[in-house]
């Protein structure tokens, strides 16, 4: 959790899309997104009075997984004061996490932004966006959450999945 707040909290406030980059770190580890799920994300699917994202993911299966107050927080400023900049250059479609040109951010960007947090932050660990999902359902499991519960906010459709997926040792 500590190594997962570095990194978060690495994000360089003063540079031009540092509240973009903060959200979307926060997104992923709150969250437990998968990368393809995070890019996708849009706005409409935030239900932010609840703290809940509907997401879409593998086979366009729905779900609905809780975000934390401090993600929301940063999305909530990340909103208000960038988003509307980079939304009137390109074609976001409703979609919440912009590149510099107004589109949709890829994942290779997503990597480029985790990597570049994880360098500042002084952690020398190969951390990917899917360490966050990992870092996610470990750290829900360690807390007291059950199996199942996890299974549904990370959308796998079997539970053993799961159990692979956080290394559950019975």
């Amino acid at each position: 959790v500590e190594e997962i707040n570095q990194i978060i909290e690495a994000v360089d406030m003063s540079k031009k899309f540092s509240l973009r980059d903060k959200a979307l770190l926060s997104t992923l580890y709150a969250s437990g997104l998968r990368v393809s799920e995070l890019i996708c994300l849009k706005m409409q699917n935030l239900i932010v009075q609840e703290g809940l994202i509907r997401i879409f993911g593998k086979g366009d299966k729905e779900r609905i997984v809780p975000i934390g107050k401090i993600a929301l927080e940063d999305i909530k400023c990340y909103m208000k004061r960038l988003r509307p900049q980079l939304s009137s250059k390109g074609k976001g479609q409703g979609i919440l996490f912009l590149n510099s040109r107004g589109n949709q951010l890829t994942r290779m960007s997503i990597w480029n932004i985790l990597h570049e947090n994880t360098l500042r932050s002084g952690i020398n660990k190969k951390v990917s966006p899917h360490v966050l999902r990992h870092s996610f359902a470990t750290h829900l499991l360690e807390g007291g959450a059950d199996l199942r519960s996890v299974q549904e906010m990370l959308g796998h459709s079997d539970i053993t999945t799961t159990q692979v997926y956080t290394n559950i040792d019975k």
